[in-house]
C-alpha cells in the first residue's frame, strides 16, 4: 500500500476515533442490562468502579479488530493486529483442521478437542452506546470434542457444536477470565445445525427420528431441553445471528426464530422456486449487526437472503465461487472467485458493479480450508495462503486494495475479532 493511502486508512481511523471518544466518556449507566445477565452487584461497592469498567482491559474510542489465522499444515495460529500492523504467535496446535470464532475467542479444533485462544479485543453493545476493549491474547485452554462446526455466545454462555453433533457449553464469565472448562454437554443428534444461545435459552436443532424434518427446541442454559418450537426445517443446515432473529437453513429456503415480548416466534422464508440439493444455502455469512446473508449456490452462483423483507435473491456468477459475503441490505454481495478475483454484486439486479484482483494464484474449490471474506463496518479481509499475505479491501470504494498484510505462515484459515 503507497504512503498516501496508509495515511488515509489511519486518518479515517483517528476520525472515527474523535467522534467515538465523546461518545464513550459521555455514555450513562445503560449498562444495566448486562450487569443484570452476569448477576453483578449493583450496590454502594458498585459505585466506584467507573461506568464501563473491565478488570485487566483497556477501554477503546473505537473498533479494535483483530485477525486470528491458522497455518493448516504447520498447526501454527498467529494473530493480527489491524491497528498496529503488529502479528503475534499464539502457538501450534498438532492435527489442526478447523479454526471457527464467536466475535471474541477463536477455536481451534483437531480431531479430538478444540484449543481457545482469547484475542483480546471485544465491544459491548448496550444499544444508546457501545464500549471497545482491548487486552493481552491468550490461549485459554481446550475442550474436549473436535472439529467444531459453530461457535455462539451470549453474555452468560457459549455452544461449541462439533461436526459430530456433540455440543459443548461452556460459561462466558470463567472463559473470559482465562478457564475454558466445559460445564455442560448435550448428546448430538442427526441434525447437522449449531445451537445458538438465544434470549436467555438454547436453540436446539434436532430430528426426533430417521427421515423426519429437523426442528428447533428451546434448551436451558443448562441444557435441559424445553419446549418445541413450531415449524419444520428440512434439512437443517447453515444458521446466522442477525438483528431480526436467528436464522436456519433448510432444504426449502430458511427458518426464522425470533422472540418478541417474551415469546418465541417461528417464521418460514420459502426459497421463490424449488431448488436442487447441490445449490442450496448451507453456510450463512454477514457483516455483524446486517440482516442480510450470503451464501453460495451451488458452484457458480450466490444467494442474497434479506430477513427483513423475507426474500431470496440468486445471482449467477458463471465462475466458481469460493466465498461470499453481504455488506448489508440494499448493499454489494461479494463474492471471491477460482480466479483470485473478488467481485461486487448488486443484489436487486445481479450485475457486477466492481472487481479487484486479490489472490496471488488461482484456487480450486476444495483445496484445504479456503479463502473467507470478513467483513465489518468499512473493511472486507480476504485471506490468501499462498502469498502468506491478508489484503485489506475498500468495499465502499470500489473494492479499492487498501493494504495487504504479509504474516510470517499461511494463513489457510481466518476469523475476525473484536465485535
Amino acid at each position: 500500500m503507497n504512503r498516501l493511502t496508509h495515511r488515509g486508512w489511519r486518518a479515517r481511523r483517528t476520525a472515527a476515533a474523535s467522534v467515538l471518544l465523546p461518545l464513550v466518556l459521555l455514555a450513562g449507566t445503560g449498562c444495566s442490562a448486562e450487569d443484570d445477565e452476569r448477576g453483578n452487584d449493583s450496590g454502594e461497592a458498585g459505585k466506584s468502579t467507573p461506568h464501563g469498567y473491565v478488570e485487566g482491559a483497556e477501554e477503546a474510542a473505537e473498533h479494535q479488530p483483530r485477525l486470528v489465522t491458522l497455518d493448516a499444515a504447520t498447526g501454527r495460529v498467529q494473530l493480527v493486529d489491524l491497528i498496529t500492523e503488529k502479528v503475534t504467535g499464539l502457538g501450534r496446535v498438532a492435527g489442526a483442521r478447523d479454526l471457527t470464532g464467536d466475535g471474541r475467542f477463536a477455536y481451534v479444533g483437531t480431531a479430538n478437542e478444540s484449543r481457545v485462544y482469547d484475542s483480546g479485543v471485544w465491544m459491548v453493545d448496550h444499544g444508546d452506546h457501545v464500549h471497545y476493549y482491548r487486552a493481552e491474547p491468550a490461549s485459554v485452554g481446550t475442550v474436549p470434542g473436535g472439529r467444531p462446526h459453530g461457535a455462539y455466545s451470549d453474555a452468560v454462555t457459549t455452544a461449541l457444536t462439533g461436526r459430530d453433533g456433540h455440543v459443548s457449553l461452556l460459561d462466558r464469565a470463567r472463559l473470559e477470565d482465562g478457564d475454558a472448562r466445559r460445564t455442560h454437554r448435550l448428546d448430538g443428534s442427526a441434525s447437522q445445525g449449531a445451537v445458538v444461545p438465544y434470549e436467555k435459552q438454547l436453540l436446539v436443532p434436532e430430528r426426533e427420528s430417521k427421515g423426519a424434518p429437523d426442528r428447533v427446541r428451546l434448551h436451558g442454559r443448562d441444557g435441559e431441553p424445553r419446549r418445541l418450537l413450531d415449524g419444520e426445517c428440512p434439512e437443517l443446515r447453515g444458521q446466522a445471528v442477525t438483528p431480526q432473529g436467528v436464522v436456519f437453513g433448510c432444504a426449502d429456503g430458511a427458518l426464522l426464530v425470533s422472540h418478541d415480548e417474551g415469546k418465541f416466534t417461528t417464521s418460514k422464508i420459502p426459497y421463490p422456486e424449488k431448488v436442487e440439493e447441490k445449490d442450496r444455502a448451507r453456510e450463512f455469512r454477514h457483516r455483524p449487526g446486517s440482516a442480510t446473508l450470503a451464501a453460495r449456490a451451488g458452484e457458480r452462483g450466490v444467494w442474497t437472503l434479506d430477513v427483513a423483507g423475507r426474500g431470496w435473491k440468486r445471482t449467477d456468477t458463471g465462475r466458481t465461487v469460493l466465498a461470499v459475503n453481504s455488506v448489508g441490505q440494499d448493499e454489494p454481495t461479494l463474492a471471491l472467485t477460482a480466479d483470485g478475483v473478488l467481485r461486487a454484486y448488486d443484489p436487486g439486479s445481479g450485475a457486477e458493479t466492481a472487481r479487484q484482483r486479490l489472490l496471488a494464484k488461482p484456487v480450486a474449490a476444495e483445496d484445504g480450508g479456503g479463502p473467507v471474506i470478513e467483513l465489518d463496518n468499512s473493511r472486507a479481509y480476504v485471506n490468501d495462503a499462498a502469498a502468506r499475505k491478508v489484503h485489506e479491501v475498500d468495499y465502499q470504494d470500489e473494492l479499492r486494495l487498501a493494504r495487504s498484510l504479509r504474516l510470517p505462515s499461511a494463513p489457510t484459515h481466518m476469523v475476525e475479532t473484536g465485535r
